[in-house]
């Protein structure tokens, strides 16, 4: 685990546990609003709406569609950090500053996506589980988000 809780997410997936180390020093405000939604309890139960083999899964929508969000879109914060394997980077519309809640985690490396995506953190252990998600656009039966905490909340 990341050496401070205040900075990692436990995300728990019907199928285990995937710990994702935070990146304020890349995203100060993405991830200041991601663990504003994670301790407000946006993430539980909402699945992952968009799982593509080879590149990455997408949730984070309360509707499950892919076009909703928690109403609060987020200035983008590029970067020069690279979409590799376990990337979590925030989805966005064709607005650079319309990212809200929903977000990626990376199946492969995705260098396309860099410096046109805010990432926002990176999968430390239980990528396995993400690997595990139902695959499609949208999966016939999404894999969903059981929990999404705060580490430094996690009693």
């Amino acid at each position: 685990m990341s050496a401070d809780p205040e900075n990692t997410i436990i995300l728990t997936l019907e199928s285990g546990e995937v710990v994702i180390e935070l990146r304020p020093d890349l995203a100060p405000n993405h991830v200041a609003r991601i663990k504003e939604l994670a301790r407000e309890g946006f993430y539980d139960g909402i699945v992952f709406h968009r799982v593509i083999p080879g590149f990455m899964a997408q949730g984070g929508d309360p509707e499950g569609q892919g076009y909703g969000g928690s109403g609060k879109k987020l200035k983008a914060e590029f970067s020069n950090e690279a979409h590799v394997r376990g990337v979590c980077s925030m989805a966005r519309s064709m607005n650079p500053d319309s990212a809200d809640s929903q977000f990626f985690i990376c199946f492969d490396d995705a260098n396309f996506l860099d410096r046109q995506y805010t990432v926002w953190g990176q999968v430390t252990s239980g990528m396995e589980h993400v690997d595990a998600l139902p695959k499609g656009e949208p999966p016939r039966a999404p894999g969903k988000i059981v929990s999404f905490r705060v580490a430094a909340d996690v009693t």
